[in-house]
C-alpha cells in the first residue's frame, strides 16, 4: 500500500514538473515573435488565390453575432464583389426554414454588403470540416470539383480546410484568411498623466506586457489545438 502511494506521488510530481516546464515555456514564447509566426502560417500554406474562383465557400464560424461569423462574412463580401460572377456558399448548420436560423442570419449579413442574393447557396447540414468538404462534393461533376474554389475562414483552421476540400475531390482549392487588423494608433500613455495610486509598476509605455504577451498566449492555445486537429484528420484518412 505504502509502495503504491509512493508511486502514485512520484507520477503526480513528474506529470506537475512536466505541466509546469511546458507552461513556464510558452510564457517565455509569449515575448517573442514566434507565436504569431505560427498563426501566420497556418493561414497562408498552400491557400494563395492564383485563379478567379467560380464558387467561395464561407466556412462556418460562431454564427451573427459573434466575432468568427462577422469577420468572415466582411471578408466574403469583399472577395464577393471582386469576382461577382461567383457563387458564394454558406457552410453553416441550421434550419433554412427559419430567418433567424445562423445560415439565414449570415445570408443577410452578406446581402447588407453587398452580396448579390441569387448567387448565394447553403450547405446547411455537414457538422465539421471534413463533413462540410463531403457534402459541398456530394453530386458534383468532375468538371465541378476542377473549377476553382476558395475557401474563407479562420487563419489558424486554413491549412486544414483547404486540405479537407482537396481531400474530397476538389483539385484548385484556395483560401482567404480572415487575419485582423492592428490598430495603427499610438497605445502609449504616461503613467504619471492619469494620477492614481503607485502600488504597481508603470506599463503606459510597454505594449508587450499590456497587450502583445496575452495575445501571443491565446495564438499559442489556437495554434496547439489546430495541430491537434489536423494529426487526427491525418490519422483519419480526411487530409
Amino acid at each position: 500500500m505504502k509502495l503504491k502511494s509512493s508511486l502514485l506521488s512520484g507520477a503526480l510530481k513528474t506529470i506537475l514538473l512536466v505541466a509546469g516546464s511546458i507552461f513556464i515555456m510558452l510564457c517565455i514564447l509569449a515575448f517573442t515573435s514566434l507565436p504569431f509566426w505560427a498563426y501566420h502560417r497556418l493561414g497562408v500554406h498552400n491557400s494563395s488565390i492564383s485563379r478567379p474562383p467560380s464558387s467561395i465557400v464561407l466556412l462556418s464560424g460562431s454564427g451573427i453575432p459573434s466575432e468568427s461569423g462577422l469577420i468572415r462574412t466582411y471578408y466574403t463580401a469583399r472577395i464577393a464583389s471582386a469576382f461577382p460572377d461567383a457563387e458564394v456558399i454558406i457552410v453553416m448548420p441550421g434550419n433554412l426554414d427559419s430567418s433567424f436560423s445562423a445560415p439565414r442570419l449570415e445570408a443577410n449579413e452578406l446581402i447588407m454588403r453587398g452580396v448579390d442574393p441569387a448567387n448565394i447557396e447553403y450547405e446547411n447540414t455537414g457538422r465539421n470540416t471534413r463533413e462540410q468538404a463531403l457534402k459541398v462534393a456530394a453530386g458534383k461533376s468532375k468538371e465541378y470539383l476542377n473549377q476553382p474554389i476558395t475557401l474563407v475562414t479562420s487563419p489558424e483552421h486554413m491549412r486544414r480546410a483547404v486540405l479537407a476540400f482537396r481531400k474530397c475531390g476538389f483539385t484548385a482549392v484556395s483560401g482567404l484568411p480572415t487575419f485582423e487588423n492592428s490598430l495603427d494608433a499610438n497605445l502609449t500613455f504616461n503613467d504619471i498623466d492619469l494620477k492614481g495610486n503607485r502600488l504597481a509598476p508603470a506599463i503606459g509605455n510597454n505594449l508587450q506586457v499590456r497587450y502583445q504577451f496575452w495575445h501571443h498566449l491565446k495564438l499559442e492555445v489556437l495554434v496547439i489545438r489546430e495541430y491537434f486537429g489536423l494529426l487526427y484528420y491525418k490519422l483519419r484518412g480526411w487530409i
